[in-house]
C-alpha cells in the first residue's frame, strides 16, 4: 500500500514539475514587465519536501554453503521522498538536515529460489547532516551541499535491513513563486550523488554492499522570503553632475522598500538646500569654488515622531558632482582696411567669445599712432605713426578676471615722391612795332603780362623769369660797342634784350604788384626782338629746363619809364 502511494506521489510531483515550468517562467517575464525588478529578502531557515528518484549501481556478494556466492543488484526506486531542513548563519552559508526514503520497508517477491527472496533489496533510508551553499539573485537561488550521515540499506536475501555510512555532494536551483507574497518556492531539480556502504556481517547470508547512487528530486520550499519587512533602500543623485559656479542643480533620493502607511522623512547634509521631500535644489553655487564635491542624502520611515528608530527604516546614500572652473574667454581681431596711407584711420573689430556667456569688457593698445574705443570695435588713426606694419593689440576681460588677447596690424604706405616740377613757358611779347622805342613794353603786352601776375598770385612759391632777346643787327652793333669799349672806357655797351627783360620785369612789380624777388630776368642767343616768360614752380629748375640763357646784372641795367609815345606834327 504505501509503495502505490509513493508512487502516486512521485508521479504527480514529476508532473507538476514538468507542467510548471513555462508557468515560472511566464510569471518571472509577467513580473518583471508589470512590476519591474522585483527585490526579496533571503530567509535564515527554509524547508523542502518533495519527489525524488534514486538511481543506484552497485552489488553484494551473499556467501553460500560449499564455497558459493549470491550475487545480487540493487534497482532503480522510481518513488521517493526527499526532505530537508536549513538553517543559514550568513546570506551565503548554513547548515541542513536531509532525510531520504525509498521505497522503505518493501519487499518485491520477484524471484523465489531455494535461499530465499531475491528483490528485497531495494529499499533506502538515509538521514544526513552538512553544510550548505546558497548565492540568492533576484528569484533563483542555486545551491550546492555536502553532507554525511547514515544510510538504511535492505539486504539481500534474508538480511535485514542494515545501517553504514552514507555520504552525498550535490547542487539545485530553487525558484520563488510568484503567489502567496512570494513565499513558496519551487526546486526545479536537486541533483545528488549518493555513496553508501553497508556491511551485511560474514555470516551465512552476509556479505558488503558499496552503492554509487545518483539521486534526482524536486518538491516545494518554504519559506522562500523572509515574512520580515524589507529594510529601506536608498539612492542619491545629482543632476546635472558637472556645473559651472552659479548653475542650477537638483539632488534627487530615489527610496524603495518603503511601507505605504509609512511617515517619510528626507534629509540633506553637504550642501545647502532649498526644497523639501525627494528632490531638492542648491540654494545657491555661485560662491562654490572650483572641485569635487559630495552631499549626504537621508531617509527615515516610520511612525509620526518615531521615524528610523527601528532597524531597517532609515537609510543613507551620497550623490557626488563636480563644480568646474569657468573657461577663459577667446578673441579674435581684424583691421579694415589693412593698408592705409599716412594720417588715414582704419576700423578695428574684435569678437570675444566666453565659453560660458560671461560678460566681456574689450581694450586696445598700439605701439604707434593711437587707437581708441572700448566695444567690439575701435578706430586706429595713423596720424604720427611711421610707415610700415603697425601692430594693435586686442584686449578682453571677463567678469571672472579672466583675460586673452590677439593681435592685428595696419600697413601704413610711404607717400609717393612729388611729381618732378618743370619750368612752364607762359607767353611772350613782341617788341617789333615800336622802332623808335624797342625795348618799351606797350599796350600789347599788358594782356601776357596780366596772365602772368595771376598765376604768380595763384603759385605763391613759384617765380617767374623772364628772358629778352635781340635781332642780328643789335647783335651786331653790340658787338662793335664792345670793341671799341676796349679803347674807349666812356663807351656804354647796351644790349636791347636785357633792356627789354628789365622793362618787362618793372611792368610786374610797379603795375601788378609782384615782388621783384619773385622775378628773375635774363637773355638768349635767339634772333628775334621777344620777351619769352617763364613760370618756375617750387623745386624746379629753370637752367635745367631752358638752356641758351644768360641772367642780367640788374645793377647795370636799370628798367626804363614807359613814356608815352610822342606826337609828331606834320
Amino acid at each position: 500500500m504505501f509503495s502505490r502511494v509513493l508512487n502516486y506521489l512521485g508521479l504527480s510531483l514529476a508532473l507538476a514539475y514538468v507542467l510548471s515550468f513555462p508557468l515560472v517562467l511566464n510569471a518571472q517575464v509577467v513580473a518583471a514587465i508589470e512590476k519591474g525588478p522585483l527585490v526579496y529578502s533571503v530567509p535564515k531557515w527554509n524547508v523542502f519536501f518533495g519527489y525524488s528518484f534514486l538511481s543506484p549501481s552497485g552489488t553484494v556478494s551473499t556467501p553460500f554453503p560449499k564455497n558459493t556466492f549470491v550475487v545480487a543488484s540493487y534497482h532503480t526506486v522510481a518513488a521517493g521522498g526527499d526532505f530537508s531542513g536549513s538553517y543559514f548563519f550568513t546570506r551565503h552559508v548554513g547548515v541542513q538536515v536531509e532525510v531520504g526514503l525509498h521505497e522503505w520497508g518493501v519487499q518485491h517477491a520477484t524471484y523465489q529460489g531455494p535461499y530465499g527472496t531475491e528483490g528485497n533489496n531495494d529499499g533506502f533510508t538515509t538521514v544526513a547532516s552538512g553544510l550548505v551553499f546558497r548565492a540568492p539573485k533576484g528569484a533563483f537561488t542555486p545551491f550546492i551541499h555536502m553532507l554525511g550521515g547514515e544510510a538504511l540499506v535492505d539486504g539481500p536475501t534474508q538480511n535485514p535491513f542494515t545501517w553504514g555510512p552514507d555520504v552525498t555532494a550535490g547542487a539545485g536551483l530553487d525558484y520563488v513563486l510568484p503567489w502567496f507574497h512570494h513565499r513558496f518556492a519551487y526546486r526545479l531539480f536537486q541533483a545528488d550523488y549518493e555513496y553508501m556502504h553497508v556491511d551485511f556481517g560474514a555470516r551465512e547470508w552476509g556479505g558488503v554492499a558499496s552503492i554509487n547512487a545518483a539521486r534526482l528530486s524536486t518538491g516545494f520550499v518554504f519559506p522562500a522570503s523572509a515574512n520580515a519587512p524589507l529594510s529601506v533602500i536608498l539612492v542619491c543623485s545629482a543632476n546635472p553632475t558637472s556645473i559651472y559656479p552659479g548653475d542650477p542643480l537638483t539632488v534627487t533620493s530615489d527610496a524603495g522598500n518603503l511601507r505605504p502607511k509609512a511617515n517619510v522623512i528626507y534629509t540633506w547634509s553637504g550642501l545647502n538646500v532649498k526644497g523639501e521631500g525627494a528632490t531638492v535644489s542648491a540654494a545657491d553655487t555661485t560662491l562654490l569654488s572650483p572641485g569635487n564635491y559630495r552631499v549626504l542624502c537621508g531617509v527615515k520611515e516610520g511612525k509620526v515622531g518615531k521615524e528610523g528608530l527601528r532597524l531597517g527604516e532609515s537609510a543613507e546614500a551620497t550623490a557626488d558632482f563636480v563644480v568646474k572652473a569657468f573657461e577663459p574667454p577667446t578673441i579674435s581681431c581684424v583691421a579694415n582696411p589693412a593698408i592705409i596711407k599716412p594720417g588715414e584711420e582704419s576700423m578695428v573689430t574684435a569678437i570675444g567669445v566666453s565659453p560660458q556667456n560671461r560678460p566681456l569688457s574689450y581694450s586696445y593698445s598700439t605701439a604707434s599712432g593711437k587707437v581708441s574705443g572700448t566695444g567690439t570695435t575701435a578706430t586706429y588713426s595713423s596720424v604720427g605713426a611711421p610707415t610700415g606694419a603697425i601692430g594693435i593689440r586686442c584686449n578682453v576681460t571677463d567678469d571672472k578676471g579672466q583675460k586673452a588677447s590677439a593681435s592685428t596690424s595696419v600697413t601704413i604706405t610711404s607717400p609717393p615722391p612729388p611729381p618732378i616740377q618743370h619750368t612752364r613757358a607762359l607767353c611772350s611779347i613782341s617788341f617789333t612795332k615800336d622802332e623808335r622805342r624797342p625795348t618799351r613794353v606797350d599796350n600789347e603786352a599788358k594782356a601776357c603780362l596780366d596772365e602772368i601776375a595771376l598765376d604768380l598770385q595763384k603759385q605763391p612759391d613759384a617765380k617767374a623769369v623772364v628772358v629778352g632777346s635781340s635781332d642780328a643787327r643789335e647783335k651786331a652793333r653790340i658787338l662793335q660797342e664792345q670793341k671799341a669799349a676796349l679803347t674807349n672806357r666812356h663807351i656804354k655797351i647796351e644790349d636791347p634784350g636785357a633792356q627789354r627783360a628789365v622793362n618787362t620785369k618793372d611792368y610786374l612789380v610797379r603795375e601788378k604788384g609782384i615782388d621783384a624777388s619773385r622775378i628773375s630776368v635774363a637773355t638768349s642767343a635767339v634772333d628775334d626782338r621777344n620777351v619769352e616768360d617763364y613760370l618756375v614752380p617750387a623745386g624746379a629748375n629753370f637752367k635745367g629746363d631752358v638752356a641758351g640763357t644768360a641772367a642780367v646784372d640788374e645793377t647795370t641795367v636799370k628798367p626804363v619809364a614807359r613814356d608815352p609815345a610822342p606826337v609828331y606834327q606834320r
